[in-house]
């Protein structure tokens, strides 16, 4: 297993870390026999790195019974996550890790994020409930390790919320599809500047770059002299960045693990040449050859007077035609609305102060009517309304 070392605190971790979200079930419950099967291969492996979540229906409580009968618990960092657009009151951050903690049979969180922590706005609502002293006093007595936040937005956002909080670690979505979409590789890069550790997660955006591809981009892989699965290809990508310190994979399958160990152990920093660099060029251009909006994601446009992320509207319409719908519309959803300060399309005023800074001169305006038809339809909306009580303080 290759291993990577935090900045912050000389960790050695895996460059491979085991997502427990996709745990296999039967009837509704975690088959947990099959589950510490794949753990403890893994563990076996070399992967040392364990991430949940609050959220995550069992997965926790599948954890802790791994970590008890593995006796493992001085071999693993755990990561979980607090659901912080719960908090609502000073005192529900301690009852969720009181919880937590029972559930992963600890009394230490390696590694622990404030989940979907998506703008500052949402940061500085929980800052007001106490949260920032909260966390201090947890560090300070050991309970937490490192504190850090999962985020789906743009690089805008994730910017700022980097800078408002002297955080250990963060965890952003990051793959060869979305180079310069989310937080980006601007956003990693920016984290790295500041010595700050970044977990990836939908290293294959949900499977989009293994099970989805067009029959062009799988062409181009076969055309390779190396020959590798779209996984392997994926995967290789982001760990050819060093600032990539862990990959997750929801592995659920002992062949997804010994694969993706394999990966991880041969997947250096650097490593890709030039040839196989520009072959995720191709692989791209095959994915987006519907295109329909030409944003090259450099935000110029931004800020919007009206508070629209135009990147983020763009990168998601696109993806909903070089993707499934679904897929492009959750991302939307989560990305521009599922938040304190929406950012969604139909705010749009009409200014055009966007289309003055546009290197491309595209049509930002109109491009962005486009979008709402094309997303904010009537389940739309009625998600939104939900989501003003889900956010609400």
């Amino acid at each position: 297993m290759q291993y990577r070392t935090n900045p912050k605190n000389g960790d050695s971790l895996s460059a491979l870390g085991f997502g427990c979200m996709r745990f296999t079930r039967q009837g509704g419950s975690i088959d947990q026999e099959k589950a510490n099967r794949e753990m403890a291969l893994a563990l076996e492996r070399g992967v040392n790195y364990y991430d949940t979540a609050y959220i995550y229906n069992g997965s926790e409580v599948c954890l802790g019974r791994f970590i008890r009968e593995y006796n493992c618990r001085d071999r693993i960092f755990i990561a979980t996550k607090l659901p912080q657009y719960h908090v609502k009151r000073k005192e529900d951050p301690e009852r969720f890790f009181a919880e937590q903690l029972e559930r992963l049979q600890t009394d230490t969180v390696d590694y622990y994020l404030m989940h979907m922590l998506n703008d500052v706005k949402s940061w500085e609502r929980l800052c007001e409930l106490g949260m920032d002293e909260w966390i201090g006093k947890m560090k300070k007595d050991g309970s937490i390790r490192n504190i850090g936040f999962s985020f789906h937005g743009g690089t805008v956002q994730f910017k700022e919320l980097l800078n408002a909080y002297d955080w250990d670690f963060c965890q952003i979505q990051f793959n060869y599809m979305d180079e310069h979409a989310q937080a980006g590789i601007e956003g990693l890069t920016a984290a790295a500047e500041k010595g700050i550790p970044v977990i990836i997660m939908e290293p294959l955006r949900g499977g989009r770059l293994v099970n989805g591809l067009p029959e062009e981009a799988l062409r181009e892989f076969e055309r390779m002299p190396a020959k590798r699965s779209p996984a392997d290809w994926g995967l290789r990508w982001i760990w050819n960045h060093p600032e990539a310190t862990v990959v997750l994979s929801g592995m659920n399958d002992v062949a997804q693990v010994e694969e993706n160990c394999r990966i991880a152990s041969e997947s250096l920093a650097g490593a890709l040449s030039e040839e196989e660099l520009a072959l995720y060029g191709r692989v791209l251009d095959a994915i987006y050859s519907k295109v329909r909006v030409g944003c090259t994601g450099c935000g110029y446009c931004q800020p919007c007077p009206a508070g629209v992320d135009i990147p983020t509207c763009f990168a998601t319409y696109n993806a909903s035609y070089a993707d499934r719908y679904a897929n492009a519309f959750r991302e939307y959803f989560m990305c521009t609305t599922l938040r304190k300060d929406r950012s969604n399309a139909g705010l749009c005023v009409k200014c055009g102060k966007c289309e003055q800074h546009c290197p491309q001169s595209l049509s930002i305006r109109e491009e962005l009517e486009h979008v709402k038809r094309r997303f904010e339809n009537p389940i739309y909306r009625i998600g939104a309304a939900g989501s003003k009580l889900f956010m609400r303080y």
